[in-house]
């Protein structure tokens, strides 16, 4: 038995590692929050993002995922919240007047609290459709259905783990002061880029099948 949670363990932390890699709306949304709020902002909205997980770990554990994915009600209210979400982030950053980095500090002259930032991450991850999908394939297909509670509690402690850890690298390299620098010359031009990006992504989701 042990040898097949270690398969099962194998399989989703292979199919975690991609699903880090390929763009989405968590990239999109740290590359904004380290460009334009800087280091802090960008770490407590890795944070956000990683505790998002959670939402998607307890209801597949639950077995409310396997409703989920049965009810295309449910799954679309998610899906179009999720879309609603990202849009209303594109049009916010479509309305920003850019960044301007102070020359004696290198900070932002922008503001966010803690919680703010933890919050959009968290929300951006929880109402994602992708993270949706790929949890409920993972708890549905890959991981047995009588595998162990606690085992499949470890599982997703893993991914939480693993999904906070590799956003808050990618916040260190992005909210370094000679990329910050890099990107404020463009100014309102990188807000305006990650503003259509986010409006797009959001279509994408509202009329993904």
């Amino acid at each position: 038995m042990e040898a097949l949670y270690l398969h099962q363990f194998f399989i989703l932390a292979a199919a975690m590692f991609i699903a880090l890699l390929s763009p989405g709306p968590d990239f999109a949304m740290i590359v904004k929050q380290s460009i334009t709020y800087g280091k802090r902002s960008s770490i407590f909205t890795s944070i956000g993002i990683g505790l998002g997980i959670s939402v998607h770990i307890i209801y597949s554990i639950l077995g409310i995922g396997l409703i989920i994915s049965k009810s295309i009600i449910l799954f679309n209210i998610i899906k179009y919240l999720g879309a609603a979400y990202l849009i209303y982030l594109g049009i916010q950053s479509l309305k920003s007047k850019g960044i301007k980095l102070d020359n004696k500090d290198k900070s932002t002259n922008k503001e966010i609290s803690d919680l703010k930032s933890f919050t959009s991450g968290f929300l951006c991850n929880a109402l994602n459709p992708k993270a949706t999908l790929f949890f409920l394939s993972m708890f549905t297909v890959v991981i047995n259905i009588n595998t162990p509670l606690y085992i499949q509690s470890l599982y997703g402690l893993f991914c939480i783990l693993a999904t906070t850890v590799w956003f808050i690298f990618v916040s260190l390299i992005l909210s370094h002061s000679k990329v910050r620098n890099f990107f404020s010359k463009f100014g309102v031009w990188f807000d305006r880029t990650v503003g259509f990006v986010l409006i797009g992504l959001g279509l994408k989701v509202a009329f993904s099948k």
